[in-house]
């Protein structure tokens, strides 16, 4: 429960300290690409504010709007880069307030008031604005100020899948930001985080790219599992309400939307910066946004198994031939799965050329990929092992 006035914190999961694999793991899976009843354990991976996608034909979309990009001549010497990409950036991001009516039952009136608030990306000069969706979940209105204007923020779409979701305000004519590419960034390259931390709009800070590939998962407040894949890591200070801010290279390009931080203080009282945060990558969350816009959803590849992740343990109690991976423990009828051959009973242990040792192993591989992708699943079944190419379906097919 969040109390009033106040940016949301989400619920915890355990980070996993090495590698760039998945940050926690889940002991019981669910069905791939649609909803996965895991076991998450506890941890102090929070999310910023109040509480991944294409399909087999490509849709039409209106190519994003954009701005002229600037010129910025960074010297990395001192801070100016810093000031270029403030200057050219923060008429893009706004500020986004929640609001929430509730029923007085002492003084029998209906109330309406701010219960937190975030931040968001303009991403097309005629009012659409990218954020993310724990930013605007439970929201009965949207005020979002541009500038020193406030206006109504209408939702576009959402995907709590994702973490994502578009809004729109009645404006054209929008400072949209430049968007850059995620598939470029490395590690070590500078990077500014602009958004409204604590409410204080247009704050602005810089860091380096600290990691990439990063992984999560939280069980959000409709009780939908929300993955995190592919994320950016950053030392650049972000805090509560920072969520659905920009994450920018430094010639002033939109590379990440920020969404997440790593908190010593975990889930209790007030998150605090540690100097690691998360941003989902441009590349993916642009996907979302444009079919988002398009129809309002968005789809993400499925294969269509429910596994629980294999232990040492449960190998040995069981005697199976691996100690690691996950026991597919249903496939869905008329799945690609299905179709390609997997039975109940296998053991996944890799799924395109990567090493597959739990459930989420599984989620991230399929949610990784893309629909009408074909990946090469390897399986033991019995003490052999055999491989079944497998075309990943859309989970649009299943709703």
């Amino acid at each position: 429960m969040e109390e009033l006035d106040q940016t949301h914190a989400a619920p915890a999961v355990a980070p996993r300290t090495s590698g760039c694999g998945p940050f926690v793991l889940v002991v019981a899976g669910a069905l791939i690409g649609g909803a996965i009843a895991a076991a998450l354990m506890g941890g102090a991976f929070l999310l910023l504010f109040g509480v991944p996608v294409s399909t087999d034909a490509e849709p039409s979309v209106e190519p994003t709007a954009t701005p002229e990009p600037a010129s910025i001549d960074v010297d990395f010497g001192d801070a100016a880069f810093a000031e270029a990409v403030a200057l050219k950036v923060t008429p893009s991001v706004v500020s986004i307030a929640v609001e929430q009516t509730a029923f007085d039952p002492f003084t029998g009136r209906t109330l309406t008031g701010q219960v937190a608030s975030g931040s968001g990306v303009i991403i097309r000069a005629d009012g659409h604005i990218l954020t993310n969706d724990h930013v605007i979940a439970g929201a009965d209105r949207l005020v979002v100020t541009i500038g020193v204007e406030d206006l109504v923020g209408t939702v576009v779409g959402r995907d709590p899948s994702s973490d994502l979701a578009v809004i729109s305000v009645e404006r054209s004519g929008l400072p949209a930001a430049e968007l850059g590419s995620s598939a470029d960034l490395r590690v070590g390259q500078p990077v500014v985080a602009i958004g409204s931390p604590f409410g204080l709009d247009k704050t602005v800070t810089t860091g380096i790219v600290s990691a990439l590939g990063r992984t999560s998962y939280v069980e959000g407040a409709e009780a939908q599992l929300t993955a995190y894949t592919s994320l950016i890591q950053t030392d650049a200070a972000i805090n509560p309400g920072n969520s659905g801010g920009a994450l920018c290279d430094a010639a002033g390009r939109v590379v990440g939307i920020n969404t997440l931080i790593q908190s010593p203080s975990g889930s209790v009282g007030a998150p605090q910066s540690a100097g690691i945060g998360f941003a989902i990558p441009i590349d993916y969350a642009r996907t979302i946004a444009d079919e988002l816009i398009l129809t309002g959803r968005a789809t993400h590849p499925y294969m269509g198994v429910s596994t629980v992740t294999i232990t040492r343990s449960i190998a040995a109690q069981y005697g199976l031939p691996v100690d690691a991976g996950a026991f597919v423990q249903l496939v869905q009828p008329g799945s690609p799965a299905e179709t390609a051959g997997i039975e109940r009973g296998d053991i996944i242990v890799t799924i395109a050329g990567t090493d597959i040792r739990s459930t989420e192993d599984v989620f991230t591989s399929v949610r990784g990929s893309q629909v009408g992708d074909s990946v090469e699943v390897v399986v033991y079944r019995g003490e052999s092992t055999e491989t079944f190419p497998v075309t990943l379906g859309s989970d649009a097919d299943r709703r």
